[in-house]
């Protein structure tokens, strides 16, 4: 992981300053000497900037993304808790971490800071953008603020907006968040059976019937107790307690909420016109967090567009596991 320090103030979007802003990243291969090999990725919710270890099935040594081939970037976007500037980052006016206090954020506040990564780093032109759920949200917003420095977009279980849904779905998760009388302690602990509780919410949502009937039935029909799906949300909230935290949670579910790339645009289709790059959308024909009509009104919007589909049973989780599908996917779309 590298770290680059933006010594300057940043504005968030939504009022509020940071004195100066670091991101943390990782990169893997080399820039080829046309620099057109350039492939960035924006991670999802919980997710940090090491991509082979979250996206083992797509990037690494022998794999879609090769590096071998690409110059692969990912930075840990602003607000999240693995070496970017986030709620645990010390506030310089007090000495002490922000926690609640820190700025509200937004996605395009996430896209500046990939912005200026970018600038740091000296690079023109990106291949290829490429993100699912709201890493799909950062790379779309990025294509429609900076569409010159784009070939492709890859936009995976996404939205043009949040839905309804969606943002119910996050308040309930901060309502559990709140519900833990800690979160107001203002403590790098602060909040966690809270935490616990949101991921178990939202697994409800990455999934869905198909895939917990199919991967938590019980073996017999004798058990009354200790059911499988009981345990597995037990120890993904546990899971997720022991490297995330409530602060930074609570500020990006509702960095999430506010995403409309028609906000302050006038519609979606003067903000999706904006897009210059060949732009793939793909859906999960089992996702109930992001349904593919969403997918398919986005591909109509974005000018040169096309829309393909994963066929899976795991939900809004199928773009982290179903590889072979997006691997054959991406090859027919860079390749005709």
């Amino acid at each position: 992981m590298e770290i680059f320090k933006h010594t300057e103030p940043f504005f968030p979007e939504l009022g509020g300053e940071l004195k100066e802003v670091q991101i943390a990243y990782h990169t893997y291969g080399k820039i080829n000497q046309a620099q057109d090999n350039v492939i960035w990725i924006c991670h999802a919710l919980t997710a940090n900037s090491d991509a082979i270890l979250w996206w083992d099935g797509m990037v690494g040594p022998g794999k879609f993304y090769d590096p071998a081939r690409y110059f692969i970037i990912c930075a840990n976007y602003l607000g999240s808790c693995y070496g970017t500037t986030g709620p645990l980052s010390v506030n310089p006016a007090t000495g002490k971490p922000w926690f609640r206090s820190f700025p509200e954020n937004t996605v395009r506040d996430m896209v500046r800071a990939h912005e200026l990564l970018r600038k740091h780093l000296g690079i023109g032109h990106i291949h290829t953008v490429i993100g699912g759920s709201i890493g799909g949200f950062q790379a779309m917003e990025w294509a429609i603020c900076s569409p010159d420095i784009f070939s492709h977009v890859i936009l995976i279980a996404c939205s043009g907006k949040s839905s309804p849904w969606v943002i119910a779905l996050n308040e309930s998760q901060r309502l559990s968040i709140l519900a833990d009388k800690t979160f107001m302690d203002d403590v790098p602990e602060g909040g966690m059976n809270g935490l616990k509780a949101a991921r178990s919410i939202a697994l409800l949502s990455y999934r869905n019937g198909t895939a917990y009937n199919k991967t938590q039935s019980e073996e017999t029909n004798e058990t009354t107790g200790d059911f499988r799906a009981s345990s597995y949300q037990q120890y993904q909230g546990e899971k997720l307690a022991g490297r995330f935290n409530a602060y930074s949670y609570f500020l990006l579910t509702k960095a999430i909420d506010s995403h409309n790339v028609a906000r302050g645009r006038n519609s979606f289709s003067e903000a999706f016109g904006r897009i210059k790059a060949r732009t793939l959308v793909v859906g999960i024909s089992s996702d109930i967090l992001f349904p593919i009509e969403e997918q398919k009104t986005m591909a109509a919007l974005i000018s040169d567009a096309e829309y393909r589909e994963i066929n899976s049973d795991f939900g809004h989780d199928g773009f982290l596991i179903e590889s072979v599908q997006l691997s054959k996917i991406f090859f027919n779309f860079y390749n005709q």
